[in-house]
């Protein structure tokens, strides 16, 4: 019995012994290497629901600061149907006589199909903008995730806030000049776990980085003509209706920066706006040419013609071949409808004059970037003419 007892203690000290370095096998437990220590050290406090991003309480809260936004935008809109000016010193844009200044080089060119029922535009985006309200704080902040969409964002010098990374990423060389474009962009770099980096991308194949884009910060659609003014050249500005794919808003920036444009301007809904893929296709466009942002793409462009500018919208069933539009040189918004529906009704009625592209077979249809690229080309053309 004394010596069953004496094998018994045996057999428990080395049990415990195994549990302090080794294996049931014998053989010495591997390392951590110091991150089990970190493990241990927390995350820090958790933030309020409204805080999370993806959190039903999160989303509720941002539906409620949108409503309040349009709201105060709607009452701002709503005083201002007296016909405040754009400096908010004298009449607004409610004539071409009166929104801009004799010495304009196209001050007093005509417009056909100048005169517009007025009592629908009192709650127009263009009827005057008061500068004291703020600019459009744009879409929420957007997470690139991925090895390649992330390099790919930084070399078209995507704005952005934070580069996210895990602790053990292994030998890569896009990782390596990621992490070098991000330090030269001044980009701050955070370590963030796995379980963070799920959360931060809602679950996306992220392969260890994710990148947070800054959300764009829109213009006001009268904005666009301002930066004309400036300039001293008469408007040109791109109108986009029902444009969805961010890849077609980017390559239209681009051919808007390359024509002389000198903004463009997409609605609040069922459009493509500013993002990461709109970056990557502009290649730097967004950097210089504005893009602005209306509630109502339709009031938006009588608002334009009652401040003196022709409304030229792309159809394929247009008169007039766009190489043959007389009004190309004078201030001017070009609409682009979809690839598929092309314009809506009620943009379509708003134009002064519908244009075509002719192409050689009529079945054919172009993609909105490139209609768009051809149409600015013939305008440009006949501008410098």
């Amino acid at each position: 019995m004394g010596a069953e007892a004496v094998t018994g203690n045996e057999a428990g000290g080395s049990a415990r012994s195994g549990r302090g370095g080794r294996t049931k096998s014998g053989k010495p437990r591997p390392g951590t290497g110091g991150y089990g220590k970190r493990r241990l050290e927390g995350k820090g406090p958790t933030p309020p629901a409204h805080l999370r991003p993806g959190h039903p309480a999160q989303r509720r809260a941002a539906a409620q600061a949108a409503r309040s936004q349009r709201g105060g935008q709607q009452s701002d809109r709503a005083g201002r149907a007296g016909g405040r000016s754009v400096d908010g010193t004298g009449p607004g844009l409610g004539s071409r006589d009166q929104g801009y200044p004799d010495a304009a080089p196209w001050a007093g060119a005509p417009r056909a199909g100048a005169s517009r029922a007025g009592a629908s535009r009192a709650g127009s985006p263009g009827t005057g903008a008061s500068r004291e309200r703020a600019r459009g704080a744009g879409d929420a902040a957007e997470v690139v995730a991925g090895r390649n969409p992330v390099l790919e964002s930084l070399r078209a010098r995507v704005p952005a806030t934070a580069l996210y990374a895990g602790p053990r990423l292994d030998s890569d060389p896009r990782v390596t000049e990621l992490i070098r474009l991000a330090a030269d962009a001044g980009i701050p770099m955070i370590e963030a776990g796995r379980p963070e980096l799920d959360r931060l991308t809602g679950g996306a194949v992220h392969q260890g980085v994710a990148l947070k884009i800054r959300p764009y910060d829109y213009a006001h659609p009268d904005d666009l003509i301002e930066r004309a003014r400036a300039m001293g050249e008469p408007p040109l500005i791109v109108a986009l209706d029902a444009v969805t794919d961010p890849r077609n808003l980017g390559a239209i920036v681009r051919s808007v920066a390359a024509f002389g444009g000198h903004g463009v301007l997409v609605p609040a809904r069922r459009s493509a706006h500013v993002s990461a893929g709109a970056w990557k296709a502009s290649a730097g466009a967004l950097a210089r040419v504005p893009v602005a942002w209306a509630p109502n793409l339709a009031r938006a462009l009588t608002s334009y013609q009652e401040a003196g500018l022709f409304v030229a919208g792309l159809d394929a069933q247009g008169e007039t071949a766009v190489g043959e539009l007389e009004v190309a040189d004078q201030p001017l918004v070009l609409v682009v409808g979809s690839e598929g529906r092309g314009l809506s009704r009620l943009v379509a009625q708003r134009c002064d004059v519908l244009v075509r592209i002719p192409i050689a077979a009529q079945t054919e249809s172009l993609n909105a970037g490139v209609a768009a690229g051809i149409a600015l080309h013939e305008v440009a053309t006949r501008r410098s003419a």
